[in-house]
């Protein structure tokens, strides 16, 4: 019985492999009609419930959706961050890793990333940075927390770009939907904001100086204060277990 099963399984692993490399090298674009079941059965001599199987595999990873319908059919999707959130966060989860290990992780990425950023950055990613900034000053601080905070998130995703290594910038987006404060409840008084705001103009005169040094050293300190900020106001977060978020990025548990 048991046998029956991982045989069943092993085949439509494989078969999720092959249309995932038919994918790749067709190049295929995210919103692209891939195939229907009609056309994919006799390619692959299967039965449907193993194409199926090896379908929802492939939908389970963020590659494919599956339309019914007049105009539907198999569609092809671009993984997303907050599925790779969602894995990593629950397996940081049943490893009860703690929030406090969270924020050291992103503690250790984001000064690499500054100095990235300020080696390799470009005029034109530095003034996305400023444009950041200037939308900061001119929110409410007591009335907008919400975008302050979304732009934050901005500020920090620019200079993860900046910094040209895609495996840290994926990386870093997924840290931060776990480190992300706003999802425990933590909520920055208008001092913190200012020292947000003042904070970032002190990484982007960094990079504009091209000094990777010093924008990896005001990045430590900017990060670093927002595990101050959790000592200070919300210890109980410290120890508390890694929440697990859903793939649009909702806290769960």
């Amino acid at each position: 019985m048991n046998k029956a099963v991982n045989t069943h399984r092993s085949k439509a692993e494989h078969v999720a492999q092959q249309l995932l490399e038919r994918i790749i090298a067709a190049k295929l674009k995210p919103g692209s009609s891939f195939a229907t079941e009609a056309e994919l059965l006799p390619q692959f001599n299967v039965s449907r419930p193993t194409l199926r199987e090896s379908l929802k595999l492939l939908e389970s990873q963020g590659v494919l959706e599956r339309r019914p319908g007049p105009g539907g059919g198999i569609i092809v999707r671009e993984p997303s961050i907050d599925l790779l959130a969602h894995g990593l966060s629950v397996f940081l989860r049943l490893h009860e890793v703690p929030f406090s290990t969270v924020l050291q992780a992103r503690e250790v990425i984001e000064p690499a990333l500054a100095q990235a950023a300020a080696i390799s950055g470009t005029e034109a990613h530095f003034a996305e940075l400023a444009a950041s900034i200037a939308r900061m000053k001119a929110l409410d601080a007591q009335r907008d927390q919400d975008t302050f905070l979304e732009e934050n998130r901005v500020f920090h995703s620019i200079i993860a770009r900046a910094g040209g290594n895609k495996v840290l910038e994926v990386f870093w987006n997924t840290i931060s939907v776990l480190a992300a404060g706003e999802h425990h409840g933590i909520r920055y008084s208008v001092g913190n904001q200012t020292h947000v705001v003042k904070a970032h103009q002190r990484i982007l005169d960094a990079c504009r100086c091209r000094d990777g040094a010093a924008a990896a050293a005001e990045m430590e300190t900017h990060v670093g204060a927002l595990e101050n900020l959790v000592r200070q106001r919300y210890q109980h977060l410290l120890k508390h277990p890694t929440s697990v978020f859903e793939r649009p990025g909702r806290l769960i548990a």
